[in-house]
């Protein structure tokens, strides 16, 4: 039996919201809205290309070198740029569209809503995020998961992002929870897994896809629901 766990932090993106799913379905009707066919040879290599542009600014973002609004267009501004349109009017129009349709998509990974309702009967449950603050709240909304958490605690609020330390301190801090009593559930080793393991806070690594790794987290899981085993 493991120790007796009183608060659940939970990452959003690629733990519980299906990201990759959402987002594609959410890419795949932006490039039909903007005939962006004339711009890229198949909607795949759009894709792929702003996943690329998209990451590298993300750690930008993530390690406070870029700005919120920056990051929002630049992304798309750097995709249609590589493939020969230089309009940053349109990059604003796909970058607002983005932050308004994603957040309207509700897949969920397999068992999350199940184990979510197992664990609500039981612990304090919160989501620990470094997305943008208007759109995580529309997922959680959307989704109709949003009654299952105590608090949400964003990097926009908590002025500093995973995996430093002081988001974590800012959500432990806001419910008076206690490190020994704190799990954090999440699907990057870096962010989620690395960053509260150097807070010294438990963790549970969802890896759906058995990516191979070195990281030696509390708990590794494939499937949402092996979450009950441990808890």
């Amino acid at each position: 039996m493991v120790k007796k766990y009183k608060h659940v932090y939970f990452d959003l993106d690629r733990t519980l919201w299906d990201f990759e799913s959402n987002a594609e379905e959410t890419f795949e009707e932006i490039y039909d809205k903007y005939k962006l066919n004339t711009i890229f040879p198949e909607f795949a290599i759009f894709h792929e290309t702003y996943k690329k542009h998209n990451q590298r600014l993300w750690k930008a973002y993530r390690d406070g070198k870029l700005k919120k609004q920056i990051l929002r267009n630049k992304r798309f501004e750097l995709t249609l740029e590589e493939y020969g349109n230089t309009d940053p009017a349109l990059a604003e129009k796909i970058g607002d569209d983005y932050i308004t349709l994603s957040p309207a998509k509700t897949r969920l990974f397999p068992g999350a809503r199940e184990t979510l309702e197992y664990l609500y009967e039981r612990y304090n449950l919160y989501i620990i995020t470094n997305g943008f603050n208007e759109v995580q709240f529309a997922k959680l909304k959307n989704c109709g998961i949003d009654n299952y958490f105590n608090a949400v605690f964003t990097s926009e609020d908590a002025g500093a992002q995973k995996p430093h330390k002081e988001i974590f301190q800012h959500a432990l801090k806001n419910v008076n929870a206690k490190k020994s009593e704190s799990i954090m559930i999440g699907d990057d080793l870096e962010s989620d897994i690395q960053g509260s393991m150097n807070f010294g806070m438990d963790q549970i690594f969802f890896n759906p896809n058995g990516i191979p790794h070195d990281s030696k987290p509390s708990f590794e899981i494939r499937q949402l629901e092996e979450i009950k085993t441990i808890m």
